[in-house]
């Protein structure tokens, strides 16, 4: 993909998600208004409406009766609160900028009007017994004067005054009365000297008086702060504000509707109209596609054969290093046999020459009578002296140890094209019953060349024979030793070869001494074609070759190394492996 097309599907994936986004608001703008929630938030403004009246007509009815009602009071701060702390949770889940910004005023001025409310209701009961006070003192008082012998005109005049005036002030509070009950209070302090009794009920009279103007007062600037709450408009408000706001909600709900029906219709026109380009990019696309199949399976093609060269040439470098090493250990005992049959050559010639003399011999042994005395006594001389010479030089002995030298070196190449038949198992089916320990000697006899230098400790256990393919598991474990071998310098080292029984498989460790793997490279060792070694000596194959051959019998190789102090393989392979494994 080049960069053009890069850009291009970044584009359209960006254009894509632009539309889906666009259809995700049109949709959430038009999801339904909640009218429970809404509901209950005009329920609870309705509920705080009806409180509010509910204390204006308390108010009312208190200042309008006469006396107490004799009714229970009603406080109605806790369902004013209640109901305010329902309007908040309602408002947590019904957006209202109206009410979000007005609730903190209303619900303090709700809880203002509560608290004059209950001042007014103590300061209207406290008032009415001033009055009722009042009006008792006056009324004995006047009750009292009345039986004196020499009425005081003045004092009934007040008296008079006073109990007309003062239940009309209460009740209207106009200025005019107040006045007229302050000058009714001064007339009757003021009435002609009276008995000590009526003197004493005057002052109390005068004292109901004055109090009941001071309660009175009291009550009224109550009432007055209570005139001047705007706690009902303030509701009335707020239910108007929140209802044309649910109101302005539904019909842009509405609109954002007609918004998503053109919004999808174009969609739905857009799609169709990509689908049938992507239907005849399709057909293009499959044409492409069935191109690059074809492409591809060639490029398969060549890999797995060039997969093939490539492990049949580690192969053929591994059976070069078995041979090289076979033709070395094999020219020892061949020079043994080379060596005998050139002296029994040598040796041959003076038996043939003692065989001739001894027929000639036998010939004139024949000849009887005819043979001539001394011919005979000659020849029976050269023959003496030739036995007495072949055997004084031992000849014999000599041919006899020759041709056990001979047949010592035969059996020497026996054995050693026995163990390259064993290793390649070329005379054995490809999988079969194999024990790992006979696999290993074979391959220590056939990498003999590389460890002379290097000591060789055997720890083999007893171990179950597994099944697998005998000629792929001794190339791995020749790759192992070579490059054990190979990590060790000129001085030597030690090569330990542990096998033991592993659950249900049979482990072989391969440790050396040598210079280790370092810890950045250790990863890396199972690549193809990666290689430590100097060009030209390593494929850089064996150890890759090695794990699938491991990786293909179900099995498992791992490793650990030191650097300086040397690496150990382990190889892990199942007694009986799975079907797919035999497969």
């Amino acid at each position: 993909m080049n960069k053009s097309e890069a850009l291009q599907n970044v584009l359209l994936g960006i254009a894509a998600l632009a539309l889906v986004t666009v259809l995700v608001l049109l949709y959430d703008r038009t999801q339904a208004v909640n009218v429970r929630d809404q509901g209950e938030v005009l329920g609870h403004l309705r509920v705080l409406k009806e409180i509010d009246g509910r204390w204006d007509v308390d108010v009312l009815r208190a200042r309008i009766e006469a006396g107490s009602s004799g009714l229970p009071p009603i406080n109605r701060l806790a369902t004013a609160n209640k109901a305010l702390q329902g309007l908040a949770t309602s408002l947590q889940n019904t957006r209202s900028p109206a009410l979000d910004s007005a609730l903190p005023e209303l619900k303090q001025a709700i809880l203002q009007k509560a608290e004059l409310v209950e001042k007014f209701k103590l300061d209207n009961a406290s008032a009415k017994l001033a009055l009722d006070d009042l009006l008792r003192n006056a009324g004995d008082l006047r009750a009292e004067a009345a039986g004196l012998r020499a009425r005081s005109p003045a004092l009934e005049n007040a008296l008079g005054r006073l109990i007309s005036s003062a239940p009309q002030y209460f009740w209207f509070a106009q200025e005019a009365l107040r006045k007229e009950i302050e000058s009714a209070l001064m007339d009757l302090r003021s009435a002609a000297p009276l008995p000590e009794n009526l003197r004493v009920k005057t002052e109390q009279t005068f004292a109901s008086g004055d109090g009941m103007l001071k309660r009175r007062s009291v009550e009224q600037e109550t009432f007055e702060k209570l005139a001047f709450l705007s706690s009902g408009p303030r509701l009335d408000n707020l239910t108007f504000s929140f209802n044309r706001e649910l109101e302005a909600t539904l019909q842009e709900k509405e609109l954002f509707r007609v918004y998503l029906i053109a919004y999808t219709s174009a969609l739905l026109l857009l799609i169709g109209w990509l689908g049938v380009k992507i239907k005849a990019a399709n057909l293009g696309l499959e044409h492409r596609v069935q191109e690059r199949t074809h492409e591809l399976s060639e490029a398969l093609q060549h890999l797995k054969e060039s997969e093939a060269q490539l492990i049949q040439s580690e192969k053929m470098s591994s059976l070069g290093q078995m041979v090289a090493g076979v033709a070395h250990e094999i020219n020892t005992p061949l020079a043994y046999v080379k060596n005998s049959l050139g002296t029994v050559a040598d040796r041959l010639a003076e038996l043939d020459e003692a065989i001739a003399q001894c027929e000639k011999l036998l010939a004139l042994l024949q000849a009887g009578d005819r043979a001539d005395p001394g011919e005979l006594s000659r020849q029976f001389g050269q023959v003496s002296a030739t036995i007495a010479r072949l055997r004084q030089e031992r000849v014999t002995q000599e041919l006899g140890d020759l041709v056990k030298d001979g047949l010592y070196g035969a059996g020497q190449m026996a054995e050693i094209v026995g163990n390259l038949k064993d290793f390649s198992r070329l005379d054995r089916s490809k999988v079969t019953s194999f024990n790992l320990n006979d696999g290993l000697n074979s391959t220590l006899l056939l990498a003999k060349h590389l460890l002379k230098s290097i000591k060789v400790e055997k720890r083999f256990g007893e171990v179950p024979t597994i099944v697998c393919s005998p000629s792929q598991v001794n190339q791995v474990f020749l790759n192992l030793i070579t490059n054990a071998a190979q990590a060790m310098d000129a001085a030597g080292g030690t090569i330990t070869l542990v096998t033991r029984r592993d659950a249900a498989g049979v482990a072989v460790d391969v440790s050396d001494t040598g210079k280790g793997i370092p810890a950045e490279v250790l990863p890396k060792i199972f690549d193809p074609f990666f290689s430590t070694k100097e060009i030209g000596k390593g494929t850089g194959l064996g150890l890759s070759i090695s794990y699938k051959i491991v990786k293909q019998h179900g099995g498992r190789i791992e490793v650990e190394s030191q650097p300086g102090a040397g690496t150990r393989f382990t190889v892990w392979l199942p007694i009986q492996p799975t079907a797919e494994t035999s497969a």
